[in-house]
């Protein structure tokens, strides 16, 4: 039987000066005669030769290995292997051998040089819904204020911290939470081992979402004005965390002055066919304003106006720009529903304008990390390099919580065994490159989902394998607010709970659990910087292993009963000794004990 053993880093990737070192491993019988290496140069398909290695990387191990000239062509470079025998051929790529050529969005794929921010990947993050966070010691109750929420039909809410959510008034619930009142938890989030920050709006908007914004360039008085935020920037500084804001581009807010639907005095596009603004919206023939998904309080904005680019993301002084400039120095954007985003009330060259917002970003600050919301593929955006990474609902979370909770987005029932989840997972970071892989962004939820624990249900015994898997598998961990406590919640609103601060409504256990797992998060740079392989997926058990250089890091995931889960060889797995890292598994001569609804880590050595 033939096997191969390929992944998109060290040793099977080197990079010696302008030259990459590809190397492929065989094991079997019948070896192949020959083996090419299909690469591409501008596009175009080319056919290297291998040249079999004369000593063996491990015994009965057979090494290919072939150079692709680095410096010339397009920095991503894609390849896959063609295996020749006298009278037949075989094709292996990141999903395994194939009796034709594959797709070219569907082989190896590495970025040299990597553009993409490079500081990225050793962050874990930490999302914040700020009015549900925190409460600022200092805070002033005049800034409790109630006023009239259009969108709503009545007044806003003020709640006491500890006063249960509602399902009535969702978006016009306040509780008080603040910027400095996440500044006063700085401490709270190093304990954790946070190192950046996802704040949810935090400009100018009626309700408490603020994704109705009514002012892009000044902060809701709500959560403390322009002068919280620069101070929670200058405190995210002092403590090395890296701040990252959530850009509402598709539309904005009927309140906004572009806009004015409420007559304010703005002469915005609403009312006025004469406004300045008005080519920044669409109109039917009625004179009706085009929206997002039928909620009229969201006017979609019309990017065929150039003069709307130039105030989104095109000028010197765009709002994509201002923010990342002195003095505010923000470290990137999330944008939101950013597929939907165009031309005539809808998506019409979609790709042109986000990639022209991630461009200006990199213009003001070429570090910048701007990343989309995609609840479907986000693949076209990023194979475009439109976006630097994307929320990786549909490469992570999705399948998660069919493994674990038997659940899909639209919280129909799915039951999926390993096989099938190790599938869909692989099958999506396929066509992203090594790089594009590790940026990418993974959460258990978000305030747009029920609570992972809430979704468990009575198997809520599974969450820390979840847990343990966010920060094991490729891509950037980021913790939803309150999760590393055990906070559920279901759908918004209830998704958007306060965080409970009295210990005797925490977790210490999984708050602990937490901690131990972005210690080795950090610890390893396997589990932020290595390949992925999937070892064993069979029925309740997912085994997976991460691989950088020398170092190996096993991970062993079981949703049933406790078993033994034999491992077939492989010279990926040869070290001289496992080390348990996390959980209570037992790695013995290629045999895994696992317990009952457990999750294993071990460290090779």
């Amino acid at each position: 039987m033939l096997n191969a053993w390929h992944l998109p880093v060290a040793p099977f990737v080197k990079q010696n000066n302008d030259k990459l070192v590809i190397t492929l491993w065989l094991t079997g019988e019948q070896l192949p005669e020959r083996v090419t290496l299909r690469a591409e140069f501008d596009n175009e398909e080319t056919s290297l030769p291998m040249h079999k290695v004369r000593s063996q990387p491990q015994p009965g191990v057979t090494a290919w290995r072939a150079t692709i000239d680095a410096a010339k062509g397009q920095p991503r470079h894609r390849y896959s292997f063609k295996m020749l025998w006298h009278n037949r051929q075989l094709w292996f790529t990141p999903q395994g051998f194939s009796r034709f050529p594959p797709a070219r969005l569907e082989q190896f794929a590495v970025d040299y040089p990597d553009a993409g921010p490079e500081w990225v990947v050793e962050q874990v993050f930490y999302q914040i819904f700020p009015d549900r966070f925190a409460r600022s010691q200092q805070r002033n109750p005049e800034r409790d204020k109630t006023y009239y929420h259009h969108a709503a039909g009545h007044e806003t809410i003020f709640h006491e911290w500890d006063e249960p959510v509602t399902a009535q008034a969702g978006g016009s619930t306040f509780y008080g939470g603040d910027l400095d009142g996440i500044s006063e938890k700085l401490p709270y989030l190093k304990k954790l081992g946070v190192t950046a920050l996802y704040l949810n709006p935090v400009f100018v908007a009626p309700s408490v979402h603020k994704y109705d914004t009514e002012d892009y360039r000044h902060v809701d008085a709500q959560f403390g004005g322009d002068e919280a935020l620069l101070r929670l920037r200058e405190n995210t500084h002092r403590e090395g965390m890296r701040l990252i804001l959530d850009g509402v581009f598709n539309h904005s807010g009927d309140s906004h002055a572009w806009f004015d639907r409420h007559n304010r005095g703005t002469g915005g596009a609403c009312h006025n066919p004469d406004s300045p603004q008005r080519a920044w919206y669409s109109f039917d023939e009625e004179g009706r304003a085009l929206d997002w998904l039928g909620y009229a309080s969201l006017p979609k904005l019309d990017y065929q106006s150039p003069t709307l680019v130039e105030e989104i993301y095109g000028g010197e002084d765009s709002i994509v720009r201002h923010w990342l400039k002195a003095p505010w120095n923000m470290d990137g954007w999330r944008l939101d529903v950013v597929h939907m985003l165009g031309e005539a009330g809808g998506a019409r060259n979609n790709l042109q304008h986000v990639a022209g917002i991630t461009r200006s970003a990199k213009q003001a600050r070429p570090d910048a990390f701007v990343f989309g919301e995609h609840f479907g593929d986000a693949r076209q955006w990023l194979q475009n390099d439109a976006e630097d990474s994307a929320m990786n609902y549909r490469g992570f979370t999705f399948p998660l919580w069919g493994f674990l909770a038997n659940t899909d987005i639209s919280y129909d029932p799915q039951l999926i065994d390993a096989e099938t989840c190790m599938k869909w997972m692989d099958n999506y970071r396929a066509s992203l490159s090594h790089q594009q892989q590790l940026r990418m962004f993974n959460q258990l939820d978000s305030h747009d989902t029920a609570r992972f624990k809430s979704l468990l249900g009575k198997d809520v015994a599974r969450l820390p394998l979840a847990v343990t898997w966010l920060f094991t598998w490729p891509g950037v961990p980021c913790i939803y607010y309150g999760d590393e406590v055990g906070l559920d919640g279901n759908n918004d609103p209830f998704c958007r709970k306060t965080f409970p601060w009295e210990a005797e409504k925490q977790d210490p256990a999984l708050f602990t659990l937490y901690q131990r797992l972005i210690k080795l998060r950090k610890q390893s740079q396997a589990l932020r910087y290595g390949g992925c392989q999937v070892v064993y997926a069979h029925d309740n058990v997912v085994v997976f292993m991460r691989l950088y250089n020398q170092q190996r890091v096993l991970v062993a995931i079981n949703r049933g009963d406790a078993c033994e889960v034999v491992i077939d060889d492989s010279p990926l797995l040869n070290v001289k000794q496992w080390q348990l890292k996390e959980g209570k598994g037992v790695a013995q001569e290629g045999v895994l004990s696992l317990p009952a609804i457990s999750a294993s880590v071990w460290f090779g050595h």
